[in-house]
């Protein structure tokens, strides 16, 4: 490789530079990953953030993933067409749609989970395990609610 083939030392230090490629080569693993379930990496984040809790409205899921309701909503939409989520109106509030995965919802995250597991041991191979918790945790730090 020769000099001019990088992206030189002023961008290989910048940290968007690196965020967004570390991100690409990820969500290109994940989605290699999940793809034999049906699958993709943004599908696998609902059913993530719909499982192990109680049943959720369309809303609180799209807040909980920080995207907007249009794209909760075509999201589900297609995730309800594989069979993987149902929704049905909330018991005490007929205006709010309750999601939650089906059998084969569970089923399918059950597979998925285990391949972006692995796609995640591919991604931080480079590093030590101790220094992979590490990037896990900073990263947690970084972007997720403190409890302060």
């Amino acid at each position: 490789m020769s000099s001019s083939d990088g992206p030189g030392p002023e961008l290989s230090r910048n940290l968007v530079y690196l965020l967004k490629h570390a991100h690409l080569r990820m969500a290109e693993l994940t989605a290699n990953a999940v793809k034999p379930y049906g699958i993709d990496g943004r599908e696998l984040g609902v059913l993530l953030t719909l499982a192990g809790r109680e049943p959720a409205s369309q809303q609180q899921a799209a807040h909980r993933l920080g995207i907007d309701r249009t794209t909760m909503v075509a999201m589900l939409d297609a995730l309800e067409g594989k069979g993987l989520v149902s929704r049905h109106p909330h018991a005490e509030d007929r205006r709010r749609n309750v999601v939650e995965l089906t059998d084969a919802g569970r089923a399918t995250l059950r597979q998925a989970i285990d391949a972006n597991d692995k796609a995640e041991r591919e991604f931080l191979e480079p590093l030590t395990p101790k220094t992979a918790e590490h990037l896990r945790n900073s990263l947690q730090k970084l972007v997720l609610p403190s409890d302060d």
